[in-house]
């Protein structure tokens, strides 16, 4: 979750440091702090509880002496509070060392213990302290050869962990290493960047390098190298970012999040874009894998959160169009319970970072066990798609706000290319139906804007009637059902309200008894033209539970009239085929949830207790 920033080069490393710390706010965070070496290679640090602001103030009233040489942090608390002390970066060796850190190192205890013993105190409750000390010693050890040093100490760091050190001794140096969490190279022309994802540097750069797992980088002004933790030279991945600093930036929009919901039409456009050819899907990243395709005989998807719930969609998309039987799996639960898989089955991993810890683990635990897997991702050069045997790149653009929007109407679409492009491999769809469904995601793009040009206003005026709602219920059935559990988790993330979604079937074996006069109930309500007997009983739940005085909010495609009678509130959105209405009727509900959370003047971009890239366990 933390952000991490190094920098070598001729500027002033402060500056590089802030602005890279500011580019990685959306990581969620409750520290901040950097690190210099000045002129005179002497080393400076400042660090402060609360957000980057209160960094800026502490840096304007205590100014620390300009250096080409730094390493900067935002913290999100593990061990110990989020203190001033605890705060990023960590100082070692008569404070000649610093140390910053993502991650858990879950053998902190018994290192400390050691060093306890040998001598040395420590000054915070973090175990990122622990490997500061510990790199000291080794340091004195190694008779200042810092990358021995370095080497040393990684290998016995238990977890999951990025760790960026400079010394005194050192000056124009940074070393980087990296288990289970992310780093990344950015390659500048007489200067170098490390970050924890390229929105740490793409101000300055767009060429970067993929550093693998258990690998060291070593950068300076003239030049990179990446080692392996035992000090082989290995050869780093290099990519070109394809977005530049401005896509990660407002650009006049309230909030992130408002931002990126206007970019759903084009998240949706660029995942489609040059995957289609001569009336087929064709995704060129999966070329020469027909034969996997052809032989499965199951999938499983793993996701957390809101990539779970687009892997419910894609389930009835793959299953319908490509006939193999789908699991959905919560990643956190898949690798402890001795999951079946082996080398017929196709493990596909959604996360929009690429970092999700969860999903990481759940991915190596399946090729543990011998299964194929398949990354659909938003983050080039993340871990998760390096982890995997393939990936399907999403191209939606960064995505800033916490709570997951345009990445999430991506995801769904790349699962619904990849079921057409092994529907085409097996044979199971008509060459209509594959066109008719290429039309359906074609029109998807406009149908979106639509609703966006047409309905946002009303519903953000419907969530400012709402504003104090204290408990919201979410309904659907089919493909609608995850779009029910998506606005749920939405109202809560960002508006700090209960909110249950549920399937509408569900009704009478439970969550009815929730239902009292004036609850407000979304009901995503299927075509009456493409699903009639789904969408009969969703209106008969309608009624259900219009009876017992709920406030129906209907989510229903434009000229439904059978619904008109029985709901307070039809929200409208374009018609489209069964399959494809999820990604319409989840629009409205982002907007309302975001909506919701202004008109209780909530930070609808980093939302309480949150963090938008999960990279512990």
């Amino acid at each position: 979750m933390c952000g991490i920033v190094g920098y070598v080069g001729p500027r002033d490393s402060k500056d590089i440091l802030i602005a890279g710390l500011a580019r990685l706010e959306y990581r969620g965070y409750d520290s901040a702090g950097i690190a210099v070496i000045d002129a005179d290679g002497a080393l400076h640090a400042a660090k402060k509880a609360g957000k980057l602001a209160m960094l800026r103030d502490e840096l304007d009233a205590h100014p620390i002496a300009a250096g080409t040489t730094g390493i900067g942090h935002t913290r999100w608390a593990t061990h110990g509070g989020p203190t001033d002390v605890n705060a990023h970066p960590h100082l070692a060796d008569d404070d000649k060392l610093a140390v910053i850190h993502n991650g858990i190192i879950e053998n902190f205890s018994e290192l400390k213990a050691e060093l306890e013993a040998s001598g040395f105190a420590f000054r915070s409750q973090t175990d990122t302290e622990v490997a500061a000390v510990l790199l000291g010693s080794e340091y004195r050890k190694h008779d200042g050869d810092l990358e021995a040093a370095f080497r040393a100490v990684v290998n016995r760091l238990e977890g999951a962990f990025t760790l960026l050190v400079m010394h005194e001794d050192h000056p124009g140096l940074v070393l980087g290493a990296r288990r289970n969490s992310p780093l990344v190279i950015g390659l500048g022309e007489g200067e170098n960047f490390l970050g924890s994802d390229v929105a740490a540097f793409v101000e300055h750069t767009r060429n970067a390098l993929a550093i693998g797992q258990d690998q060291i980088a070593a950068i300076t002004p003239d030049g990179v190298t990446v080692t392996d933790f035992d000090g082989n030279p290995v050869e780093a991945e290099p990519f070109e970012v394809k977005w530049d600093a401005t896509a990660a930036e407002k650009g006049g929009w309230s909030s992130f999040m408002a931002k990126e919901i206007s970019e759903e039409p084009e998240a949706v456009a660029n995942t489609i874009l040059g995957r289609v050819h001569d009336g087929q899907v064709v995704i060129p990243e999966l070329d020469g894998l027909d034969e996997l395709f052809a032989g499965i005989s199951r999938i499983v998807i793993v996701g957390a959160g809101t990539a779970a719930y687009s892997a419910f969609v894609g389930k009835y998309a793959i299953e319908q169009w490509a006939r193999i039987p789908v699991e959905v799996e919560l990643a956190h639960e898949f690798r402890y319970r001795d999951p079946l898989v082996g080398p017929d089955v196709l493990v596909i991993s959604i996360s929009q970072s690429g970092e999700t810890m969860d999903t990481l683990m759940a991915v190596k635990e399946a090729t543990r066990l011998g299964a194929k897997t398949l990354s659909i991702c938003n983050t080039q050069g993340a871990t998760i798609p390096r982890e995997s045997d393939a990936v399907v790149y999403l191209h939606a653009g960064p995505e800033v706000a916490v709570a997951s929007t345009k990445a999430f109407v991506a995801q769904i679409t790349g699962l619904y290319l990849f079921a057409l492009h092994v529907a085409r491999i097996r044979g199971t769809v008509t060459p209509e139906l594959q066109a008719d469904a290429i039309q359906e995601l074609a029109d998807l793009p406009d149908k979106i804007r639509w609703i966006l040009e047409n309905e946002q206003e009303r519903i953000e005026q419907l969530a400012h009637w709402m504003a104090d709602t204290r408990s919201v219920l979410f309904l659907g059935r089919h493909v609608g059902y995850p779009i029910a559990l998506e606005g749920a988790l939405k109202l809560k993330e960002i508006s700090y309200i209960h909110a249950e979604g549920f399937a509408a079937g569900e009704l009478k074996h439970g969550p009815i008894a929730l239902v009292e006069p004036g609850l407000p109930v979304f009901v995503v309500v299927p075509s009456p033209s493409g699903a009639p007997v789904l969408h009969a009983k969703v209106v008969s739940n309608i009624q259900e539970i219009r009876a017992r005085g709920a406030r129906v909010i209907a989510i229903a495609e434009a000229g439904d009239a059978a619904v008109l009678p029985h709901a307070d509130e039809v929200l409208r959105i374009p018609l489209a085929g069964p399959l494809f209405e999820p990604i319409l009727a989840v629009v409205p509900l982002h907007i309302f949830a975001m909506g919701l959370a202004n008109a209780k003047g909530l930070d609808v971009d980093q939302p309480r207790n949150l963090a938008k890239s999960v990279t512990v366990e």
